[in-house]
């Protein structure tokens, strides 16, 4: 039910679709017959969110049980948080309507550092103290999840419980020990003590941080009588392969930055690129199987109504059996009008028979990520592509009549130089001068290359964890020069902001103590730091001056290789062993084979009882 000031401040915002609510696929139910209402909120706006597959696969496996509702929430534009300020509107679930502060569990999704002070923005809109120490039973459990969950130090202040890895199990876990504490009427230090024994669940209230003079840290120790786990390993979902997928997505009123039905083909990545945070932390690699992702995307398009379905993943062609899944797929899709995205596809196995299935798909334009602009530097970051590999794949594409080409780079690498730099302008001339090459090219149409440059973010879990970012002068630098590099009007330049990855490094290796900083942020105007034109660097600035916190002691700091890092009390599967001896090889140029060809030994085995991560192609193992 939508009351008046609801309908006073819909009236006055650009876009009130992204609150009404009542989209198909939206789960009702009544609040008295269920033990556990929760709300699932994103820390951005509805289109964003809405893209989200993590909420679509949550939201369905909750409200599969009878005695739980979850709903959604999400971050309210500008204009909407003038309104809801403005009228003392607090914020709402869009399937009820009802105040965040009436949910038993208000769960947040981490999933990129500059959300941060969203959520603070969120619980503050909803009228629910800021600091888990400040909150009672009469306040919702605050929880959180999500990739940037592998170091919460940051926000750990914020939550009563953190869930490290996947939650399909974990989470319906997490709410019957709540529904459980409730029938008992346990008091929250007790519930805390449960929480803390689910597999995955870290309660930050149980640990103590102690430091060194120099502000490293010393150690982080279950306090006494916690009974909480000195190292808390993540969960994973324990047979991958047959899990269902989600079939009742719910379909966004406005239109979300990904508004299609999606279907996860594989979770994790055999690749080690050693900069990738999603390709550790995710580890070991699981595929699922062929027909269950079939019957999945018809089962979506049907309930849904999609026009397009995306095969998504870190490495959607590394799946052993993805040609047979898109025959599978070829067979119906054309039949009803559906268009296939293959997004995430790899350079090096690009093959002839997979760029026909594709071109039936679609041929408007390829996205490749080289990385790095040289073979030294792809080396170095374990990159596994070489310069024969990206000329055969984009000749392969022209030939077969795609005329545009995105290539994606990072700058800031450990070791790089300017004549890596340079080499990404001489790697994107090479894909233009290969198009004119082609003697069967589409006549009158030019080739469009576009070179997508990301400032590279030392991440915790990845052997990278050790190096510093370079310092934002040194990257404005790296900027300017490859501009000067590029000579032909057929490449264009695109490049993040030094200055927004600069703040995402502090907080991707924050510690604790970063807490009174956000929030002090907060209080000082900052909100949706990842927007453009919202970010206010200068705020930034002023605010951890006035915190007396060096920001690149976080970002700009190398770490020494016997350090306490604030993330060292979890476990993500892959041994801190080989994160060094991984950084030792990347600075010494050394490659390490992709996991479907040479077990490297990286621990991430540990999680499915041990044995080999993947099943092996027995005629690639060098």
């Amino acid at each position: 039910m939508i009351d008046k000031k609801l309908k006073q401040a819909l009236a006055a915002v650009q876009k009130p679709g992204r609150y009404t609510g009542g989209e198909p696929g939206s789960v009702y139910k009544d609040p008295a017959s269920v033990d556990c209402r929760f709300a699932f909120c994103f820390p951005d706006t509805y289109e964003v969110g809405m893209s989200f597959l993590g909420m679509k696969v949550l939201y369905e496996i909750l409200n599969a049980r009878q005695d739980i509702w979850c709903e959604r929430a999400f971050m309210p534009w500008v204009d909407m948080i003038e309104q809801m300020r403005k009228l003392q509107l607090p914020l709402f679930a869009l399937e009820s309507k009802s105040p965040l502060s009436q949910f038993d569990i208000v769960g947040f999704t981490l999933q990129y550092e500059l959300s941060y002070t969203n959520i603070l923005g969120m619980l503050d809109l909803a009228g629910i103290p800021f600091f888990a120490k400040d909150r009672g039973l009469d306040q919702p459990l605050i929880i959180a999840g999500g990739p940037c969950c592998c170091n919460a130090e940051p926000v750990a202040d914020f939550f009563d419980a953190i869930q490290l890895g996947e939650g399909e199990e974990q989470l319906p876990q997490l709410c019957d020990v709540v529904i459980q504490a409730k029938k008992e009427g346990v008091d929250k230090p007790e519930l805390l003590r449960r929480l803390a024994q689910v597999k995955g669940v870290y309660v930050p209230a149980l640990y103590e941080v102690s430091y060194h003079s120099d502000g490293t840290i010393r150690a982080v120790t279950p306090k006494p009588g916690s009974n909480a786990p000195a190292v808390v390993e993540k969960a994973i979902l324990p047979n991958f392969r047959h899990t269902p997928l989600p079939t009742h997505f719910t379909v966004p009123m406005v239109g979300a930055v990904h508004d299609r039905a999606m279907v996860e083909v594989l979770r994790g990545c055999v690749r080690g690129c050693r900069f990738c945070q999603a390709g550790f932390i995710y580890r070991p690699m699981r595929e699922r199987d062929v027909s269950l992702l079939d019957q999945a995307a018809q089962d979506l398009c049907r309930n849904t109504g999609y026009e397009e379905v995306s095969l998504t993943s870190l490495s959607t062609s590394d799946h052993s059996q993805l040609e047979p899944l898109l025959d599978k797929l070829l067979a119906w899709t054309p039949k009803e009008h559906i268009n296939l995205a293959l997004p995430s596809l790899r350079i090096d196995n690009f093959s002839e028979s997979l760029v026909e299935k594709t071109t039936r798909v679609r041929k408007s334009g390829l996205t490749f990520a080289p990385e790095a602009g040289t073979q030294r530097l792809r080396d170095v970051i374990n990159k596994n592509v070489t310069e024969d590999e990206i000329e055969k794949s984009c000749k392969l594409a022209f030939e077969k009549g795609y005329t545009s080409v995105k290539l994606y780079f990072m700058m800031g690498l450990p070791t790089e130089t300017l004549e890596d730099i340079k080499g990404i302008a001489d790697t994107a001339q090479r894909v233009v001068d290969l198009y004119y090459q082609n003697p069967n090219k589409p006549k009158g149409r030019g080739v469009t290359v576009s070179i997508s440059v990301a400032c590279f973010v030392p991440k915790p879990f990845t052997p990278f964890q050790f190096a510093a970012q370079d310092t934002m002068e040194s990257l404005r630098q790296k900027q300017q020069y490859l501009l000067s590099c590029v000579k032909s009007k057929k490449i264009s330049v695109s490049y993040h902001d030094a200055q927004v990855s600069f703040l995402e490094a502090v907080f991707a290796k924050g510690n604790r103590k970063l807490s009174q900083v956000l929030l002090k942020a907060y209080q000082n105007g900052c909100l949706f730091d990842g927007w453009g034109d919202q970010f206010r660097f200068d705020v930034w600035e002023k605010t951890f001056a006035e915190c007396q916190v060096d920001m690149a002691f976080f970002a700009n700091r190398p770490i020494p290789l016997d350090e306490v890092t604030p993330w060292q009390h979890f476990d993500y599967g892959v041994s801190l062993d080989f994160l060094k001896a991984e950084y030792a090889k990347a600075l010494s140029g050394q490659v390490t084979f992709p996991c479907n060809r040479q077990c490297s030994g990286c621990g991430a085995n540990k999680l499915m009882g041990g044995g080999v991560c993947v099943a092996f192609d027995q005629s690639r193992v060098l």
